[in-house]
């Protein structure tokens, strides 16, 4: 996936951030689509769907006639789901798809609630990304997607991780202690240690200190658009050969993106 040297590779990462994105993903795409225009080259976006926290796909909606907000989130099909799946192995609820169109007309047009209707998986993260690209905000962006295993055998290894193994017969995402070996956080202080297991390369995702360069020993970008929260824990010094731009600044970012 190295690109040609002299080709500006202009890159921005999010997890899932709702079934309608979040305003400060839109405000990235914006930006890395203004960067092209400047110097040319591609967009790539890295979708860092090995996340397993639940709270990242909440949409904050807003009632079209009395303003009213509303938090919407996915229902799992389980607890052990919920908590420790990472998202792109998280499972929709059989109703909720349903009851969740019921609900959407007040929020946004007819052709919006359209496009939530026309999407068919009970996949949390590939609901979110058919979401993002059926209303047109992917258009031309290579997505890179941080569970596919074929790309995580070409990253670079890193010293803190997680790994992809089973739980009570679900896929989660488990931290790994060179000390304890494979660990599930369950709040506070506490974790439940699991029993120890062969894993390899391809079940491995990065922690957030070490998710930029894993993610660069793929993507190999030039230019790396920023949100406000990641300027203030990527340690830039560990890949000086890109150029961090801010995104650009934008309104009630946390709330829902409607086009």
């Amino acid at each position: 996936m190295s690109p040609k040297a002299k080709d500006p590779v202009i890159c921005f990462g999010q997890q899932p951030c709702g079934f309608l994105p979040r305003r400060f993903l839109w405000a990235k795409i914006q930006t890395a689509r203004r960067i092209q225009q400047e110097i040319g080259g591609r967009i790539v976006f890295f979708f860092h769907d090995s996340d397993h926290d639940p709270r990242e796909t909440q949409t904050m909606l807003q009632e079209t006639d009395s303003g009213n907000e509303q938090r919407i989130n996915f229902r799992f099909a389980n607890k052990v789901q919920k908590k420790y799946s990472p998202l792109y192995a998280k499972r929709i609820a059989p109703d909720w798809t349903q009851n969740t169109l019921r609900q959407l007309p007040k929020f946004m047009s007819r052709e919006t609630v359209e496009v939530f209707s026309a999407i068919e998986t009970d996949n949390v993260a590939d609901y979110c990304l058919e979401a993002y690209r059926k209303l047109g905000l992917l258009d031309g962006i290579a997505v890179v997607r941080s569970s596919d295993p074929e790309l995580r055998k070409t990253a670079c290894e890193v010293e803190d991780f997680y790994v992809d193994t089973h739980y009570e017969g679900e896929t989660v995402r488990a931290r790994w202690d060179p000390e304890k070996g494979l660990r599930l956080h369950s709040g506070g202080s506490a974790f439940i240690d699991l029993p120890a297991r062969d894993w390899g390369k391809h079940q491995i995702s990065p922690s957030r200190d070490t998710r930029l360069p894993w993610m660069q020993s793929i993507v190999c970008c030039t230019h790396y658009i920023a949100g406000e929260g990641e300027l203030k824990y990527l340690k830039m010094d560990t890949t000086p050969e890109i150029k961090f731009i801010q995104r650009d600044a934008i309104e009630n970012a946390s709330a829902a993106y409607l086009p």
